[in-house]
């Protein structure tokens, strides 16, 4: 037997629900007979408690009790057939008029009390149990609704009720006894005290329920089902790199969940504790996801933690004075004072002479815990024996847990080294002598950064060697190889990378090192060892050598290597790629190579298809991957194009500024491959694409900047003919865009998802009018930077900044 219990956001929808059903089912028809524990739909109980604090100060509470049975009663019209729905409807209607004569009474007497509350509170869980009991008997016969109140008994401390254990227990094992044959659906979060007033469990209330009913019955596991994927390493909102852990113990997820993780609340496992019943953690959305199993011991893992949390809001008092020095029990007088009045110590740290004790509380009890102190040692303070304490607000606490900690040497130097080498300074620490927890106190301001620099710093990979496999050594391949050598050492000393060149092919030879050619001499090696060039038998090779963290680098022009690039996904093989060809072909092409990227979870990189070393592909990624939305791309994505029109001004003619940049060596032998706009085509097809859209290249309204007559010429003499006939043509435009004192630009957009290129007048406001050489630039306007686009501007051409690109996509792969 098991327990299932589900959270609000678990129950807070129809479809969450159908999840919740599919999860239940499966586990009755496996014979698992599961007692499931569900809380309030999500949203519910902070609901209600508006409600009932609305009622005590006479605020209408009309229309969110109308809302409250809007809810339930959709799900109840979604997912009931119809001839079932009025007994349910009735029962629900029932409830929510037994809450409304509650909330009236607290209105009329103008006062709510804690009983009050836990009463009105508890029809959250009341009304979700019973209308998802409901669903189920549709499908199992079996399902039955039980008010848990009736079977958990506790005190009367409402809203943070004690169980007691004895009564709780005999009446749960009569329960196994009388219920044994159905497939209960059991209220979380409430109870019961002697009189039979409904009280609450406090925080993590419904787990506690699954808890108590678990461990009872002797359950083999009690399963919480949430929306994560179990206990990550860290907060994920915060921590993108975060991952689940398979396994932790009791002591490890107690001091994760006490330090901030809200996956499970540290009470819930005390009884499971006392049992060794597992704990496991599942995600609602994700069901085949094994999730994070807790239990009495972790086991041995490859990291030296388990994870890392936090309590993002904390303050610090400091008390200190020599009158606290050697003075016995002067600690104990001070927390027992605490404790007394419910304030929670969160962290202490004392120094060693005894002048001073640091301790961390929650920021609303700050105010209050110093009045206390300064009541309770009001001798003291005017005997000057102890100063008055300090109170540090906007701070935080970052923990590292894990049972690999213990007697491990190390562990905190890494985290401070972490923490020092970005600059975080640590306010307090406090490491229990157990060695399972290391707690520093850090502004606030710091935490997202230090969160992310302590989980680089513990989950980091070993040092990484990368086995290149190079198809083309022209000006590009050639420049990425020195480039590598001239890095090597800093890589592996500042990276913990080692890239490694195993094979390297053109279209005459290919050759093939398993320890890696040396780079100093690959070109004579290719040519002395090399074999006859197979770019397929290549591509066979490179799988069949089987290395780790393999990386196949398209440095040509070439279709062929494109035609190879899913099945080199396939064998889980990164690419990197300067060539445009794969990415600006047909749209079906482009989304099968990222889609197989993905399935195999291998990286595909190519910034330089559109910017060359400029980051554009990865600054566009990057403002989506954060949730920014593209609201316009501006670009001028050729340094050739924007050779001639930044030297096309004064005097000169646009003949004789063709003539001299292809003279420079700007322009490909014919010039007009450049004046096309073809290759500006593809990059903008490629970044409309990466920017979410399915256009093929087709649909880019690519604009003229020659004259029919010259792109018609027959060879590259005529063309030039043909350009100095059209001189009267290009000198109209310049002498336009020169009296209305703008400048002449070939500027590619994205708009409204539509890409268009084509000739535009701009003026000294535009941030492309200052442009200069052969410099590339590209605006973006997005919902982040709509008064002042954010502009990336720099080379766009040559070997030297291309191959920096490439070699940076590299090493993107490593990290």
């Amino acid at each position: 037997m098991k327990v299932l219990k589900f959270g609000g956001t678990s129950v807070g929808t129809v479809e969450s629900i159908n999840a919740v059903l599919a999860i239940v089912k499966k586990s009755f028809e496996a014979g698992e007979k599961p007692l499931v524990v569900l809380s309030a739909m999500s949203g519910v109980t902070n609901l209600l408690t508006t409600m009932a604090e609305n009622a005590a100060a006479r605020v209408p509470f009309e229309n969110d009790l109308k809302f409250l049975e809007e809810r339930h009663f959709e799900v109840v019209k979604k997912l009931i057939a119809v001839k079932y729905q009025n007994p349910v409807f009735t029962k629900l209607k029932l409830m929510l008029n037994e809450l409304e004569e509650i909330l009236q009474g607290v209105s009329a007497l103008k006062e709510l009390s804690a009983q009050s509350k836990d009463l009105i509170v508890s029809f959250g869980e009341r009304l979700s149990n019973y209308m998802v009991s409901k669903v189920m008997e549709q499908y199992v016969e079996q399902a039955s609704y039980l008010d848990a109140s009736h079977y958990i008994k506790t005190d009367s401390n409402f809203g943070n009720a004690h169980v007691n254990e004895e009564i709780t227990q005999q009446l749960i094992q009569s329960l196994g006894h009388t219920h044994s044959d159905k497939l209960l659906f059991v209220t979380g979060f409430i109870g019961s005290n002697e009189k039979g007033r409904v009280t609450t469990l406090g925080r993590g209330g419904s787990d506690y329920t699954a808890a108590i009913f678990g461990a009872v019955l002797d359950v083999t596991a009690i399963e919480i089902w949430t929306d994560v994927n179990g206990m990550l390493t860290a907060d994920p909102r915060i921590v993108k790199k975060a991952f689940s852990q398979p396994v932790l113990s009791y002591t490890e997820a107690m001091e994760l969940s006490y330090f901030g993780a809200k996956v499970i609340y540290p009470p819930t496992m005390i009884p499971a504790f006392l049992k060794k019943i597992p704990i496991v953690i599942r995600n609602t959305f994700e069901p085949d996801f094994t999730g994070t199993v807790i239990q009495f011991e972790s086991g041995k893992s490859a990291y030296p933690i388990k994870g890392i949390s936090s309590i993002s809001d904390i303050s610090v008092i400091n008390l200190s004075g020599s009158g606290m020095i050697g003075k016995s029990g002067f600690s104990g007088r001070l927390f027992t004072l605490l404790a007394r009045e419910q304030i929670n110590v969160v962290l202490i740290t004392q120094s060693s002479s005894e002048h001073s004790i640091t301790f961390a509380v929650h920021p609303d009890d700050a105010k209050k815990a110093v009045s206390l102190i300064q009541t309770e040692f009001e001798l003291e303070l005017e005997a000057n024996k102890l100063l008055t304490p300090s109170v540090e607000d906007n701070l935080s606490v970052l923990a590292i847990v894990g049972e690999n900690m213990k007697r491990t040497p190390g562990m905190s130097g890494r985290l401070f080294y972490a923490l020092g080498r970005n600059g975080i300074n640590v306010r307090a620490i406090a490491q229990g002598s157990s060695e399972l927890n290391i707690s520093v106190i850090i502004g606030k301001e710091n935490l997202e950064k230090a969160l992310n620099a302590v989980h680089d710093a513990f989950f980091a990979q070993l040092k990484k060697t990368l086995n290149v496999f190079n198809v083309g050594t022209g000006n590009i391949g050639s420049t990425l190889f020195r480039q590598i050598l001239e890095q090597h050492d800093f890589l592996v000393e500042n990276n913990d990378i080692e890239i490694k060149v195993a094979g390297i092919a053109n279209s005459r030879k290919m050759l093939f090192n398993a320890d890696g050619i040396d780079l100093k001499t690959w070109d004579a090696q290719l040519d002395a060892d090399g074999e006859v060039a197979d770019l397929a038998a290549f591509i066979d090779r490179m799988k069949a050598m089987n290395l780790p963290n393999c990386v196949f680098i398209d440095n040509t022009a070439s279709k062929l290597p494109s035609t190879y690039y899913e099945d080199v996904f396939k064998a889980n093989i990164s690419i990197v790629t300067c060539n445009k060809i794969a990415n600006s072909g047909e749209y079906a092409q482009y989304a099968l190579l990222r889609d197989t990227a993905r399935k195999h979870g291998v990286d595909f990189f190519y910034e330089t298809n559109v910017g060359a070393g400029l980051p554009i592909v990865r600054v566009l990624k990057d403002l989506m991957l954060s949730g920014d939305r593209i609201v316009k791309i501006e670009a001028i994505l050729s340094g050739t194009i924007s050779y001639i029109f930044n030297n096309f001004v004064g005097d000169a003619s646009f003949y004789e500024t063709v003539k001299n940049a292809q003279a420079l060596g700007y322009t490909e032998p014919d010039p007009r491959d450049d004046l096309g706009g073809v290759d500006f085509m593809r990059k903008m097809l490629i970044l409309a694409r990466d920017a979410g859209h399915q256009l093929e290249p087709s649909a880019v309204d690519l604009g003229a900047i020659l004259p029919e007559t010259c792109l018609a010429a027959t060879s590259v003499d005529d063309f030039y003919a043909e350009l100095l006939k059209a001189d009267h043509y290009f000198n109209a435009l310049k002498e336009q865009a020169a009296s209305e004192n703008k400048v002449i630009r070939y500027i590619g957009k994205l708009e409204d998802g539509q890409v268009s290129i084509a000739l535009e007048m701009v003026g000294e406001n535009h941030p492309f009018y200052a442009l200069s050489g052969s410099d590339n630039i590209i605006s973006f306007t997005t919902e982040r930077y709509k008064e002042r686009p954010l502009v990336v501007k720099g080379p766009g051409a040559g070997a030297e900044v291309t191959a920096a690109g490439v070699f940076a996509d590299l090493v993107n792969v490593g990290a």
